[in-house]
């Protein structure tokens, strides 16, 4: 036969031969290879490991430090796992890397067992040493019936290792047929199966295909009761519900178990069918059609279809379900909002306020440094742009584009002359971008479905238009002080002037006087913002997925979302933008005046034609789209610390950031296990 040869850190078996496998190696022969193997990994990894086992090994013998099997399962179990295994169930592990059966891991020990994970298939590899006690490479018929006899306890339902499905796999053969590595990991993919079929004739006394509901519960439980919320396990009772009669037949058992076998294929449908859905829910049909649509064949039966929605439905399969109402079926971990808020200690109301101050303080802090970073880049562009729309002297040309304001600044100012007001804007960026966001954020929040996270494009207008609007009671002030500063500069040199400060601009205009142009101001910041802050939130979800089975969008994606999104925000606002510009500047001898805002709109279009209200325009969307752009990936990247909220998404191992590999192939290889029973591991020790 041919030989199957296994990696160098084990002795050569030959598992199909008929011959008597060979003698494993000496323990000298062993330790030789696993020092030669651990020289082979690489040395970055070494050290991860070296430092993983130096923080965990409590124990000394003889001056040498050992993991036992707390400290084991502390260094290999996954931090925040998105499954229902409990931290302690990983113990079971520590009986394949304890190879020496003295109950403590010496380094060698560790490393070895690290190097295994590293397989692509350790989690089976893990689980077929479990079985093979004599470590003989090969698993035979009395071996996998005391293992797993030893594991499943008296009170289990008892399974028939004398019947033909297991024959298949362990019959005799010259008197002692045993498992090789591959016959093993096909046999233990099937074995849930078959036990399920076991205990449901077990069960079945009188041999009509139907079982009590608690029957049905206790074979879940045995096989499958690590995959389940505790919701759901609760509810599996109501199975009998589906058809009448009380009772639950062997075919929705078998449809019950397909469910919970193809669960990830589950999730995505599920996902994928309520992303694209108008609403953000689907009903049965929904979930079947969009399964045939995205498989070559359908996946799931009307019937398992229908399980789904039963339980996630509590009970009610016909109505149209949220992602979040998935949830307790999807993720193992899953817990009722009551039972959630009964484990958290109750806050005073003096924290609570306390609380609520201080992510208002954070939110305008956030506005005050995005949007300023975000300012200072595109002030230079900002000034070209206003010196480009602002009024002419009758019959003279001041500027002929944005490339000869750009000449003409810097010949007549230098650099320092790009910069002029920028103080005044800082100052007053950060109310202006925290105001804005924030009631933003807030009517979005209160116009959300709370099940979905959608919100109709009507609130999504009303809130970006709201936010536009509020932030007019400082861009005012700010904006006309800023346009005044930035004229004056070439106006000192031309007329020989002496430039005035902020603060004499101000006392000059008044309190009234900083609120000039403001309907102006507002005819350009409220659709602005009603067109920015929707395009902003559909880019990231339409065009980069955001969300999508879990996805965060990277640096560039975010930016380029909200760059994008200020474009036509700020090209089809430039109209508002040039009148609010001509009523906030200063009119000088041979300049027009303007009255208002009718009247500016009519006097620039009969003295300088219709062109006159895009002038500025391009220049006005290279400011806006990188200005928005580095503002919003700021908010977007400090918001969600410290006060991150509590999140109404739903999270699985589907979409959990990815893990070390290492741990979860330690997961994986427990639950390999943990299929055969619940409580695998805990009798045997």
């Amino acid at each position: 036969m041919f030989p199957f040869t296994l990696p160098r850190i084990f002795p050569t078996l030959y598992c199909d031969s008929a011959e008597a496998p060979p003698a494993p190696a000496s323990r000298a022969a062993s330790a030789l290879n696993t020092v030669k193997n651990a020289m082979a990994v690489p040395e970055n990894e070494l050290k991860r490991w070296r430092r993983t086992f130096d923080t965990n090994a409590q124990t000394v013998v003889e001056g040498q430090k050992f993991l036992n099997s707390e400290q084991f399962v502390n260094a290999i179990a996954p931090q925040g796992d998105l499954s229902k295994i409990g931290r302690a169930q990983f113990g079971t592990l520590f009986r394949v890397a304890d190879t020496s059966k003295r109950g403590l891991l010496s380094w060698d020990d560790f490393v070895v067992f690290e190097t295994i994970l590293k397989r692509p298939d350790a989690d089976y590899w893990i689980a077929f040493q479990y079985f093979d006690v004599d470590e003989s490479g090969t698993i035979s018929y009395d071996e996998f019936k005391n293992v797993f006899n030893a594991n499943i306890g008296p009170a289990a339902i008892p399974f028939d290792f004398d019947c033909d499905w297991v024959k298949l796999y362990l019959g005799k053969k010259n008197g002692a047929h045993v498992l090789g590595y591959n016959e093993f990991t096909q046999l233990m993919k099937g074995l849930q199966g078959e036990r399920l079929r076991q205990a449901f004739k077990y069960l079945d006394k009188d041999q009509d295909g139907y079982i009590r509901p608690e029957q049905f519960k206790q074979i879940i439980l045995d096989i499958a009761g690590h995959k389940l919320s505790d919701a759901v396990i609760e509810r599996l009772p109501t199975l009998t519900t589906l058809s009448p009669g009380g009772r639950i037949s062997y075919s929705e058992v078998i449809a019950f178990y397909n469910v919970i076998r193809e669960m990830d294929m589950v999730e995505r449908i599920i996902r994928e069918a309520t992303a694209k859905s108008k609403d953000g829910r689907i009903d049965q049909s929904d979930f079947l059609n969009h399964c045939v649509s995205s498989t070559r064949y359908s996946l799931f039966t009307p019937m398992e279809a229908s399980i789904v929605f039963h339980f996630a439905g509590r009970g009610n399969p016909t109505q149209r379900l949220a992602l979040v109402d998935f949830a307790q079926l999807l993720d193992p971990r899953w817990k009722a909002p009551s039972e959630t808020a009964e484990a958290k200690p109750a806050s005073s109301s003096v924290t609570s306020v306390l609380h609520q101050f201080a992510h208002s303080a954070y939110n305008f802090g956030l506005g005050g440094v995005a949007g300023g970073f975000g300012a200072t880049i595109v002030y230079p562009i900002d000034l070209g742009e206003m010196q480009n729309q602002r009024s002419t002297v009758v019959g003279q040309l001041l500027y002929k584009n944005s490339l000869d304001c750009v000449r003409k600044v810097f010949r007549n100012e230098g650099l320092i002359g790009f910069y002029r007001g920028l103080g005044p804007q800082l100052i007053g960026v950060a109310p202006e971008k925290a105001i804005k966001l924030t009631v933003n954020d807030f009517i979005r929040a209160r116009a959300m479905d709370p099940e979905t996270g959608r919100i109709s494009l009507g609130w999504e207008l009303v809130a970006g238009g709201t936010a536009g609007g509020c932030q007019v009671i400082f861009t005012n002030p700010l904006e006309i002080v800023k346009i005044r500063l930035q004229v004056q500069g070439e106006a000192a040199k031309l007329e020989g002037a002496v430039p005035k400060g902020a603060v004499h601009i101000i006392r000059q205009l008044g309190l009234l006087g900083l609120y000039k142009g403001a309907s102006a101001c507002l005819l350009r910041d409220i659709p602005f913002s009603a067109i920015y802050f929707p395009a902003y939130w559909h880019l990231k979800k339409d065009l980069f997925n955001e969300g999508y089975n879990g996805k965060q969008l990277s640096f560039l994606e975010t930016l380029t979302a909200a760059a994008a999104a200020g474009m036509p925000a700020a090209y089809f606002t430039t109209p508002a933008d040039v009148v609010k510009t001509r009523l906030q500047v200063e009119a000088r001898k041979g300049q027009t005046h303007y009255k208002g805002l009718a009247d500016a709109f009519v006097k620039i279009y009969r003295e300088e034609g219709f062109k006159a209200f895009f002038k500025g325009g391009p220049a006005r969307i290279i400011r806006s789209s990188p200005q928005f752009g580095f503002t919003l990936v700021a908010y977007e990247y400090l918001h969600k610390y410290p006060f991150n909220g509590t999140s109404r998404e739903v999270e699985t191992s589907l979409t959990s950031q990815r893990e070390d590999m290492a741990q979860v192939r330690a997961r994986n290889a427990l639950r390999i296990l943990l299929d055969v029973h619940g409580d695998f591991g805990r009798r045997s020790g």
